[in-house]
């Protein structure tokens, strides 16, 4: 279905060729919604065309305009110049026949995917398996999956994925500490989720650690060393960090104790891991595992050695020289011949490479890794990857809460799992009033309503800000059923879907084909304009890599629908066709928030 721009668009090209005598490309046409105080819907910017016309602004307006409603009338009905911009009034038809396509498609504003569109890998999340999720991993889960959701919608195959940093010494670390203070504790013993119960052990770990290091430096300035110089040994020294030495050691020679018991604490890890998942409604096509990646990024540093792209120090270490692309230079293994970050992501790359034909990757990690991934980019490059050099790096800033609000149980990260808790059970109570109004809604019913609402005003709270920006997320400010927040958006939703199934229940059916002639107001033309806009903000958030444009145009979709409603009556208007539109119109705008809201994540609630 080709959109009242596109149809636009179209009829200015043949026109100006008609006209003028020559072909211009889409790009040239330049369309912007009217003014509000000019006549019109839309304005066809005239300049670009000047040097085609050879003639003033206003004639060259003039003939375009004579011949759209000349040659497109169905199209354009009248128009008006106003200096060197051709303002166009469209045919109400096509506002009726552009209404009617929007509530048969049930995907409008989306591409379709074939089997020959371009496949788009993406990967968030990236846990350690030594604690729980955080916050910052609420917003990185938040934006990789309102991401691969945008990317499907512009028409791609999309393949999700995770990788997991499930080895190395923080792993070791609260390995050790269960192995000595844990007396054989599970989470089913404890009570507590798997990635909770690991991560109390690493706290319990760090606690013991910084025990025995104040007293080894204790002992070492009492011998007469410096305290910076003692504190420096001690951390070397102490005996627990000597210990996770050797077990990692022992972990790299495949100990089948070591290993046993990695693998039973990582899969407690995991399971807690998908309850939070699970909770903020996100998933994973394909996971991968550093224990699995490490290695095989070792092999293709070792191969980009063999072809010169990198080289050897005299400490057997291995480095990338990239001073010609003006960075620096990048160790890639250590002279013990251990991996670094940027070798694990090497191998990650390797294996996803051979798992998936990829035409684009992206990366959803934090904005501190800017430079780590334009490193990456030039040697996946350099080592033959295709979508090395063109890897896109969704860098998105650091979201925080107010001070002293829902910190977690180690006094310094918020819990993603508190979070969402937290989140809840204010939609809860936020929300009892209104739910006691709702006939025959049963205790269960309530409480996923709930649900629907404090997760939907978490996600959208952080969604509707751009990612690259650093954020403040307010618990109070989220869950607000005013102002630009998920739950005013998810209650005119809830009320729309109201106004139809009273409608149904007084035997009022929206026909397949909506009456032609029935008259429109500004305010019902405006709300289908903008319904049509939704294309365009699909089109704009894949191509910024940017969920929040879809974001604030829900958020303005629904301010819209609601002047439209504060100042039209839908079922009490008496001509038939009038209420026939406007609730034809009503279930577009819903249909409409409902794919939009679904695309960051969000659900809706029918009951409100």
């Amino acid at each position: 279905m080709a959109s009242i721009e596109s149809k636009i668009t179209k009829a200015v090209i043949e026109g100006v060729e008609a006209l003028y005598g020559q072909t211009v490309p889409e790009k040239m046409v330049q369309l912007q919604e009217t003014r509000a105080e000019f006549e019109g819907n839309l304005t066809l910017v005239v300049f670009p065309f000047l040097k085609i016309s050879r003639q003033k602004p206003e004639d060259t307006a003039q003939q375009i305009g004579e011949y759209l409603v000349r040659n497109v009338p169905d199209v354009i009905s009248r128009f008006s110049v106003v200096k060197g911009f051709l303002n166009l009034v469209i045919s109400p038809a096509l506002w009726i026949e552009m209404l009617q396509d929007i509530c048969k498609e049930e995907k409008f504003g989306f591409q379709p995917v074939t089997e020959d569109s371009p496949l788009v890998m993406i990967e968030y999340s990236s846990p350690n398996t030594n604690k729980p999720l955080h916050l910052g991993h609420v917003r990185n889960n938040l934006l990789g999956w309102a991401l691969a959701n945008v990317m499907e919608a512009n028409g791609n195959k999309v393949v999700k994925t995770n990788i997991v940093n499930d080895r190395g010494i923080h792993i070791c670390k609260s390995m050790l500490a269960w192995l000595k203070y844990g007396n054989g504790e599970t989470p089913e013993s404890s009570g507590k989720k798997g990635d909770h119960l690991i991560g109390d052990y690493y706290v319990s770990f760090d606690k013991h650690y910084r025990e025995e290091v104040k007293e080894l430096a204790a002992k070492y300035m009492a011998e007469g060393m410096e305290e910076e110089a003692a504190t420096e040994k001690a951390k070397q020294e102490a005996p627990l960090i000597k210990e996770a030495h050797e077990m990692l050691v022992k972990w790299e020679q495949n100990d089948p104790e070591v290993r046993a018991l990695w693998r039973k604490m990582n899969e407690w890890v995991y399971a807690g891991f998908d309850e939070t998942y699970k909770a903020l409604g996100v998933s994973f096509d394909k996971i991968y595992y550093e224990s699995n990646t490490y290695l095989e990024g070792k092999e293709k540093v070792e191969e980009g050695l063999e072809k010169g792209f990198f080289y050897r120090r005299e400490d057997n270490s291995v480095w990338a020289d990239l001073t010609a692309e003006g960075l620096d230079e990048k160790l890639l293994l250590r002279s013990d011949g251990t991996s670094v970050y940027m070798t694990q992501d090497i191998g990650t790359a390797k294996l996803r490479f051979q798992d998936f034909p990829i035409d684009k990757m992206i990366y959803v990690v934090g904005n501190e890794q800017n430079y780590h991934f334009q490193v990456l980019s030039i040697l996946l490059d350099k080592l033959g990857f295709k979508w090395g050099k063109d890897l896109v790096h969704f860098s998105y800033g650091m979201v925080e809460l107010p001070n002293g609000k829902m910190k977690s149980r180690e006094g310094t990260v918020v819990d993603a799992d508190d979070l969402i808790e937290t989140m809840v059970n204010d939609a809860k109570e936020m929300s009892a009033d209104k739910m006691k109004k709702l006939d025959g809604l049963t205790e269960e019913e309530a409480c996923e309503i709930a649900r629907i609402v404090g997760m939907g005003a978490l996600k959208y709270f952080i969604l509707k800000v751009d990612a690259r920006k650093n954020m403040l997320f307010n618990p109070e400010e989220s869950i607000d059923f005013n102002g630009n927040t998920g739950p005013f958006i998810q209650y005119t939703y809830a009320r729309i879907r109201s106004i139809l199934r009273r409608a149904a229940a007084e035997g009022i059916t929206i026909p397949d084909t909506l009456p032609t002639d029935a008259e429109l107001s500004d305010k019902e033309i405006s709300l289908i304009q903008h319904m049509d806009g939704f294309t365009a903000a699909v089109r704009q958030a894949g191509t910024d890599y940017n969920p929040s444009c879809i974001a604030n145009y829900c958020y303005e979709l629904v301010k819209e629908y609601n002047q439209f409603y504060h100042d039209f009556s839908v079922l009490k208007e008496e001509d038939i066709k009038k209420k026939i539109v406007r609730l034809a119109l009503s279930e577009a705008v819903s249909k409409i928030i409902k794919n939009g809201l679904g695309l960051l994540g969000i659900e809706v609630p029918e009951r409100m």
